[in-house]
């Protein structure tokens, strides 16, 4: 009676290599055959000399997927099987390709590597011979052992098993084993006839090519053609940009050679991938070249474009649209919440200074992607600062144009090698093709490979190193007009710009801001919302919930590391300037009484971002779109301004209305946390910072900018040192701590 293998009870694999060991030849017919599979029996075909009658033969089915025979099955029509030079040549090529996915898959290992040596050296001395069968789909596993034995010279196993380490070991199968040999007789001639068809290809030459051009090569490839190869790949994105779209011819004499190819690249990705963020540094030309691949998709697919920009280059960019003929509509970014909603269809969309838009929960960050989601919009996103604190400033900016679940083309390698895919899935529930998984992911080189398919970024050096020429003499590096007039690159010497501050005069602002009993109360400082973990009570009058308690978790972890950078910050606030200074100090003043008010009312305490993003005065509350003062947005009750405030009272009217915008319109952008789970000492030093820093801004009184020393300064060295000069401003927005350029 036959043995039964259905790898539960008894597996193939064992009986197989013991039936090897006994043997001196083999004929294999599978379906399917898996190259590092091949380990677990290479080493009794090892011993064999190789040749006709002392190798193993193996012939492959060509197995095709099931949806291929379904579609067969049911056709309305029938055709006689037929095959030709050329259909036979595709199936070989196309069977080499598999083996070659076969090894791009996984993490290979040293067992792996030395496995398919020990193959590529049975392929080069014949003892294993390798044949496709392209006359029809081949489904069948059968595996005969021929041996010295006069009485069983010939052994079978037939069934369901492919040579892989799976159907022969682990997965459940059924196999039988033949020792008839009337029967093994049959069936060795089946194999012959197939052996021996005329369709019956020889592929151990291709098979050997395929391991021998893989990782498994005995031979280490050169690191310059390794280079070389990454090059390849890396431009190939590079180089479909630059043969596939043309520059208008407007642009032919405006644009540098770096210029043409930025706009080349851009215009492939905003094709393929409907949107680009072009991140050049300041003064590469980010603007003209954004209005080129505009006027590329005008002229090419007839759309028409909106412009969303700061206020203040709304006027630039009329400039821009006028000369080069855009059909556009410019709109400053303050309106696009009240203008948006009814705008028509603008198919492409370039927004201005994008890393604005970080915040996905802003109301002008909603209204676009609204905007962009319902029309189908292509975008062009420009900002020279793309990042600022954490990677997910570049998801929320890609989120405008790329759905979070959409599949990208590449998955967060780094975080699923560390993590693993199955524990990433489980834990996060996640496409890991998609902007969602990535923004899981902490590791830098996850983020540049996802951001080398949407953004065009060079910098001075790379210009100077790879467009520029260089003068003989001097060595200065310049660009060329199309006039044949010069270019050259600045040499950046930095300059001291110092300003008086007169300690004898009474009324000098600087003066007051330096002097030691400011200095003095910013060290005071109990700074108690940075550290909320230290006032938990920890014997509550009412227990925690368990939401409650992973909150009260977080703030411990977090909250004693962030009063010294608080502080820090205020400092560096104070070196910066008179008016960022006493900004900030309103706006401390001001949320510390809004937890003030919540605890007097006896309402839960909105707990924002206690993270790394708290070392920065302008987002620690997770609320800076509260106290900006924007055109035509300021008669919003429910969103109110910050101002010059004078007096406690003050402080405490403007903060229960912001806590009424915290605790309805904003809710969901908060953890909330009864105020009775806190100890009454977060009060008391909440009220003792205030009065500290009201006091403060009692001695400093308003700060008046026509008597800004250092604003003054930097006026005479504009307008009186260098007036025809062009200037580069770079300063750090003191609401939200951007870097803003200004340019003359």
């Amino acid at each position: 009676m036959p043995r039964v293998f259905d790898n539960i009870d008894l597996s193939l694999l064992p009986a197989l290599r013991e039936t090897l060991a006994l043997s001196d030849r083999a004929d294999f017919c599978v379906g399917y055959f898996n190259l590092r599979g091949w380990k677990s029996i290479d080493e009794f075909v090892e011993r064999w000399s190789g040749g006709s009658g002392h190798c193993c033969r193996l012939l492959v089915g060509m197995q095709r997927p099931p949806q291929d025979d379904l579609r067969e099955a049911l056709s309305a029509i029938r055709s006689e099987s037929y095959i030709d030079n050329q259909t036979a040549l595709r199936l070989k090529k196309k069977l080499a390709e598999d083996f070659r996915e076969q090894l791009m898959l996984g993490m290979p290992t040293n067992e792996d590597e030395s496995g398919l040596h020990r193959l590529a050296h049975q392929l080069r001395s014949q003892k294993v011979i390798v044949k496709l069968f392209l006359k029809h789909a081949l489904h069948a596993k059968l595996y005969l052992l021929f041996r010295p034995d006069p009485i069983t010279p010939t052994v079978g196993y037939l069934g369901s098993s492919n040579l892989t380490f799976a159907g022969l070991l682990k997965q459940g199968e059924l196999n039988i084993d033949v020792i008839d040999q009337d029967t093994c007789q049959k069936l060795s001639q089946w194999f012959e006839d197939r052996w021996n068809n005329r369709w019956c290809i020889d592929i151990s030459k291709e098979l050997l090519e395929t391991i021998e051009e893989s990782w498994a090569r005995e031979q280490p490839i050169s690191p310059y053609l390794i280079y070389l190869k990454i090059a390849y790949h890396l431009s190939q994105e590079a180089r479909t940009g630059l043969n596939t779209f043309r520059i208008p011819r407007d642009f032919r004499n405006k644009l540098f050679t770096f210029q043409e190819a930025a706009v080349q690249i851009a215009a492939h990705h905003l094709n393929k991938r409907g949107g680009v963020l072009i991140g050049d540094v300041v003064g590469l030309g980010k603007t003209l070249m954004a209005t080129a691949v505009a006027r590329i998709f005008e002229d090419d697919h007839d759309l028409e474009t909106l412009i969303i920009c700061p206020k203040n280059l709304v006027s630039m960019w009329e400039d821009y649209r006028s000369q080069y003929r855009l059909r556009a509509k410019v709109l400053s970014i303050s309106r696009v919440t009240k203008e948006l909603p009814k705008l028509r269809r603008y198919r492409l969309v370039i927004i201005d200074e994008s890393h604005n838009l970080r915040n996905r929960e802003g109301r002008r960050y909603r209204a676009l992607h609204e905007y962009i989601r319902e029309n189908g919009s292509k975008v062009i996103l420009l900002s020279a600062t793309p990042y600022n604190k954490t990677y997910v400033d570049l998801s929320n900016q890609l989120r405008l144009f790329v759905p979070e679940d959409a599949d990208v083309g590449i998955r967060p390698e780094y975080l699923l090698r560390h993590m693993g895919e199955t524990e990433f899935i489980r834990r996060h529930q996640c496409p890991v093709r998609s902007l969602a998984a990535f923004e899981i992911s902490e590791y830098a080189d996850d983020w540049r490979e996802l951001m080398r398919l949407y953004l065009v970024r060079r910098t001075r050096s790379f210009i100077q190193q790879h467009y520029a020429d260089t003068e003989p003499g001097t060595g200065r590096k310049y660009l060329t007009f199309a006039d044949g007039s010069k270019s050259y690159f600045p040499t950046r010497i930095p300059k001291t710009i110092k300003f008086a501050i007169q300690d004898e005069v009474p009324n000098d602002q600087y003066a007051l801001l330096f002097s030691s009993s400011t200095v003095d109360a910013i060290n005071r400082l109990t700074l108690p919302r940075y550290g909320l973990g230290n006032y938990i009570d920890e014997r509550p009058k009412n227990p925690a919930t368990a939401a409650e308690a992973k909150i009260i978790a977080d703030l411990t972890r977090a909250g004693r590391r962030l009063t010294g950078f608080c502080r820090t910050n205020l400092f560096k606030r104070l070196e910066s300037s008179g008016q960022a200074f006493v900004q900030s100090i309103e706006r401390h003043i001001l949320r510390n009484y809004v937890y003030l008010h919540a605890i007097e009312s006896g309402e839960p305490l909105p707990i924002g971002a206690q993270d790394a993003r708290l070392l920065d005065v302008r987002v620690n509350d997770t609320d800076d779109e509260l106290f900006a003062d924007e055109e035509d947005e300021q008669s919003h009750d429910h969103e109110p301004s910050i101002s010059s405030f004078k007096t406690e009272a003050d402080f405490r009217e403007r903060a229960a209305a912001i806590y009424a915008y915290y605790a309805d319109p904003m809710k969901k952008r908060f953890r909330w946390l009864r105020s009775s789970c806190f100890l009454t000492q977060l009060a008391s030093d909440l009220e003792t910072d205030c009065q500290s820093l009201i006091d403060v801004l009692r001695k400093c009184g308003p700060w008046e900018p026509n008597q800004d020393a250092k604003l003054n300064e930097l006026y005479h060295l504009l307008h009186r040192q260098h007036p025809r000069k062009k200037m580069t401003l770079f300063t750090c927005d003191s609401q939200d701590g951007s870097l803003i350029e200004f340019n003359r």
